[in-house]
């Protein structure tokens, strides 16, 4: 059977006259009027744009990364890093302990992420309610919001084989008797090539960048591009207007133009690091102190293993298969829980990982087409003394995030290396290496548990890495503990709303792009709603 690459829609968008303003060709400042104005474009952002056009509001969406699309993505490390993601896939916590992958072009995440598609886990909306007393977001009430977003963007089970560097995950746990599922996948027609994090060149990939944003701009919103959101301008309990500056081709340094939006509502949907970031630079009211704090990754911590068989995990969907063993059998406000995934295996993602320097890092990555790799993503922020990280201010008002490791942390690195050490053992691997500056290579499951439990947990020794990026705006109807109140809006500001993952007031123990669709929906739903009650 042939398989056919889908039409990019921006060829015929542009065509048919769709706004889009690369804000690096601006010779001139530009002013803009609109009902909303939505900085992001990514999850939060992408599906709020979508439902608002569509309900004839005149729509702003503001990103700060460049347009590329299907035409650009060719499946090399070295132009989708630079080009697709925040700080060229290089931005770290404030120490440089934790290795932090964010996209920063249209779509954001959904542009360039593997594609995972979990609903928020019942454990963690129970404790949501329980712990932060969110009423209206259990199960029940989120349900209907999945199942819209699901259907909108065909998540749903891969009917593929696992590749191999899955099916040795799948295969290692069945050993030892601990359960794993396999991943439903937000695509159509995939040709499972396994290049998901550097933009998908058939179109596949049922990203913002594919589906909402096209929709949006088909319905008449502007979308500016290397445009990047400033300040938002206060004026006693609203915000007046967005001030923004247009950044180089590079997406890089300040360009010439300023760009002013004056709209009705503003809407923050820049991320965990970003939304914050925006309204402290803003000097937004913060009367308790909450802006920016309790910000949560999932830090994730990586095994190495060679088999005696190619893997060869740079080929084929990058994740399939899961084990939420670790999570499920743990309490929420115990020990730290995680979640076992597989990781692909490209070379320039293996190297920056890989520890070791010279001959010795050479002698690993000449083995690539034999690596295996699994990652455990650790459940931040259920714990009472678990308060994850803090989003601060550079002397540029450039943001980064402060995120102290901690001997709960260490406890739960050290033993998620020993379980995926176990998996990859139990699955026939030669030797285990733990991401460690101090670890070694093990032949045997014994040795390496026992100098596994010696591995100091200190920040940049340990190797810890993440994706996921949530908190920092915590939801909730009470101002003392959240920043924007059940309907997403800001509790002292009458004209902003959050519509992305900085709502979450924990870590949420799954890839979380499919929790952020259905919040944003709802919320952005909600928000046509009043608008239409005033």
């Amino acid at each position: 059977m042939t398989q056919t690459a889908f039409p990019d829609p921006y060829e015929s968008g542009r065509a048919a006259g769709w706004k889009i303003v690369d804000a690096s060709a601006l010779t001139q400042d530009l002013t803009l009027e609109a009902d909303v104005v939505i900085v992001g474009s990514g999850a939060g952002g992408g599906t709020a744009a979508e439902i608002l056009a569509e309900s004839g509001w005149r729509v702003v969406l503001v990103e700060e990364g460049p347009l590329q699309t299907s035409r650009d993505f060719r499946m090399r490390e070295s132009e989708a890093y630079p080009a697709l993601y925040q700080e060229s896939a290089a931005r770290k916590t404030r120490d440089k302990a934790i290795n932090i992958l964010q996209g920063r072009c249209v779509g954001g995440g959904t542009t360039v992420n593997w594609t995972s598609s979990f609903r928020t886990p019942a454990a963690t909306l129970a404790h949501w309610a329980k712990a932060h007393g969110l009423k209206g977001y259990g199960e029940a009430e989120l349900a209907p919001w999945f199942e819209r977003m699901e259907k909108r963007l065909n998540v749903s089970p891969w009917p593929i084989a696992p590749n191999e560097n899955n099916d040795l995950l799948r295969r290692g746990a069945e050993a030892l008797g601990i359960p794993t599922a396999m991943i439903r996948r937000n695509v159509r027609g995939c040709w499972n090539l396994g290049y998901c994090g550097m933009g998908c060149p058939t179109n596949a990939k049922q990203s913002m960048l594919l589906t909402t944003v096209p929709a949006a701009l088909a319905a008449g919103a502007t979308l500016l591009t290397r445009t990047r959101a400033e300040k938002l301008v206060l004026d006693r309990d609203r915000v007046t207007g967005l001030e923004c500056r247009a950044l180089d081709g590079a997406g890089i340094f300040p360009g010439k133009a300023r760009i002013t939006v004056r709209a009705q509502h503003y809407v923050l949907a820049a991320g965990a690091i970003g939304s914050p970031a925006l309204l402290l630079r803003s000097g937004a009211p913060d009367p308790h102190g909450l802006l920016g704090r309790r910000t949560f990754l999932h830090p994730t911590v990586v095994s190495a293993a060679l088999l005696r068989d190619p893997v060869e995990g740079f080929s084929g969907a990058p994740q399939t298969v899961y084990s939420d063993h670790f999570l499920d059998t743990l309490p929420v406000d115990g020990p730290i829980g995680f979640k076992l995934e597989a990781p692909p295996i490209h070379p320039v993602l293996a190297a920056i990982t890989l520890p070791g320097e010279g001959a010795e890092h050479a002698r690993w990555m000449r083995e690539l087409p034999r690596l295996h790799v699994l990652i455990a993503l650790l459940r931040d922020g259920f714990h009472p003394g678990s308060e994850g990280g803090r989003v601060l201010l550079r002397g540029d008002g450039s943001p980064v995030l402060d995120y102290p490791f901690t001997p709960y942390l260490g406890e739960g690195f050290r033993r998620a290396l020993k379980v995926m050490a176990e998996i990859q053992f139990a699955a026939g691997a030669r030797v285990v290496m733990p991401m460690h500056q101090d670890a070694g290579v093990y032949r045997n499951f014994e040795t390496a548990k026992r100098m596994i439990a010696k591995l100091s947990p200190d920040a940049l020794r340990m190797r810890v890495v993440s994706a996921h990026v949530m908190g920092g705006c915590p939801l909730g109807d009470d101002p003392r503990r959240s920043v924007v109140n059940l309907s997403g809006r800001h509790h002292q500001i009458e004209n902003v709303h959050v519509f992305d993952g900085s709502l979450f007031p924990t870590s949420i123990g799954a890839n979380p792009q499919l929790s952020i669709y259905a919040l944003a929906a709802r919320l952005a739903e909600g928000l046509v709603r009043g608008a239409r009650r005033g």
